[in-house]
C-alpha cells in the first residue's frame, strides 16, 4: 500500500480528522538513519503526526517543524514536514537499545524520556508560531493529544504506531488526528469518545488490513463520516550540495579560514538523509571569497 493521508469531517463539519498510512516514509527513515528498533518506533511516530499535521498548513510555503528533547538515551527528535505532507526526520541517537516496557512493545517512553514538544509553524509571517508543552507519557501520541488541548485548546484524540517484523524492518505504521471544533455538541462529544475507547491500536487495524478510511469509520462509527480528500505522503530531504554550501559561507570567514588552514578536504553530512558532500579546500577558498 502506497502512503497517504485521509482528511474527512463527521457529524455535518462537528469533527476534523485525519488518518494516515506510513510504512514507506517509516521505513525509509529507518534506513536513512540505521535506527535501532525502539528509535525507529519512535521516530516514526513523530514523523506520521507531522505529516498529518503538515497536511493542516494553508500555504504552498508553510513548513512545520516538531521537536522533542527529552533525558532519555533518544536525546532528541526532530521532524519537518510542508503543506504537501513532504516529511523529513532524524533522532539525535539513533542507534539505542532498550528492553521491553511492562507491557512487553518497544519502549518509546523509556528512550525519550521526560523532556518537552515544541511545535514551531513557519507560515511566512514575521515570526514563527511557536508553542511548546511539558511531555506527558515520552509516548508522543498522548504528548501530542495534551499539546493540542493546551497550547493550541482544541480537545484532540491522537493515535500513532510503528509495527516492526522479526528482521527490524516496518511492518506497519500510520496514525490519525481527531479533532472537535467549538461548536460541537455533547452527544458529539459522548459518541466519538465511546468509539475510542472500543477500538484497537492503529498497528492493529493495519495490520489487519485497515485502510486509512476504515481506521477513521471506526473511530467516528455513528458520526456521518465524510471523506473530504487523499493526500499522498513521502519522506523527502531537500538538500543538496547548493545548499550545503550556502551553509557553510553562512558561517563566516572566521571558521571557513580555519578549515582552509588545516589544509584538508571536509565531509558534511546531511542530518535528515544521511547524505554527505565533501568539499576541497579550493572550493572552501572560494567560498570564503563569498563571505560578507
Amino acid at each position: 500500500m502506497e502512503d497517504y493521508i485521509v482528511r474527512a469531517t463527521a457529524a455535518d463539519a462537528q469533527v476534523r480528522a485525519f488518518a494516515a498510512t506510513t510504512r514507506n516514509v517509516v521505513e525509509t527513515a529507518r534506513q536513512y538513519h540505521d535506527t535501532s528498533p525502539v528509535i525507529t518506533a519512535a521516530l516514526g511516530r513523530l514523523l506520521t503526526a507531522g505529516t498529518m499535521m503538515g497536511s493542516m498548513l494553508k500555504g504552498e510555503r508553510d513548513v512545520l517543524t516538531l521537536q522533542v528533547r527529552g533525558d532519555g538515551p533518544a536525546g532528541g527528535l526532530t521532524v519537518t514536514a510542508d503543506s504537501k505532507a513532504n516529511v523529513k526526520g532524524y533522532a539525535v541517537h539513533p542507534q539505542v537499545i532498550l528492553p521491553p516496557n511492562a507491557a512487553g512493545k518497544l519502549n518509546v517512553g523509556g528512550a525519550v524520556g521526560k523532556g518537552s514538544l515544541r511545535v514551531v509553524k513557519d507560515m511566512g509571517l514575521k515570526e514563527p508560531y511557536v508553542g511548546q508543552t511539558a511531555l506527558q507519557t515520552g509516548e508522543l501520541a498522548e504528548d501530542l493529544t495534551y499539546y493540542f488541548a493546551v497550547s493550541e485548546q482544541v480537545p484532540s484524540s491522537v493515535g500513532l504506531g510503528v509495527l516492526m517484523n522479526k528482521d527490524n524492518t516496518v511492518r506497519q505504521a500510520g496514525g490519525f488526528i481527531v479533532q472537535l471544533m467549538p461548536f460541537a455538541e455533547d452527544a458529539v462529544i459522548t459518541r466519538l469518545e465511546e468509539n475510542l475507547k472500543g477500538i484497537r491500536s492503529v498497528t492493529a487495524m493495519l495490520d489487519a488490513g485497515d485502510t486509512p478510511e476504515r481506521i477513521l469509520e471506526q473511530v467516528l462509527c455513528g458520526l456521518k463520516l465524510s471523506v473530504t480528500d487523499t493526500v499522498p505522503t513521502a519522506y523527502h530531504c531537500s538538500c543538496s550540495r547548493e545548499r550545503v554550501e550556502r551553509a557553510i559561507i553562512s558561517i563566516g570567514k572566521k571558521d571557513i579560514s580555519e578549515m582552509i588552514d588545516e589544509g584538508k578536504e571536509i565531509e558534511v553530512g546531511c542530518q535528515f538523509c544521511s547524505r554527505k558532500y565533501t568539499f576541497s579546500v579550493e572550493e572552501l577558498k572560494s567560498m570564503l571569497e563569498q563571505c560578507r
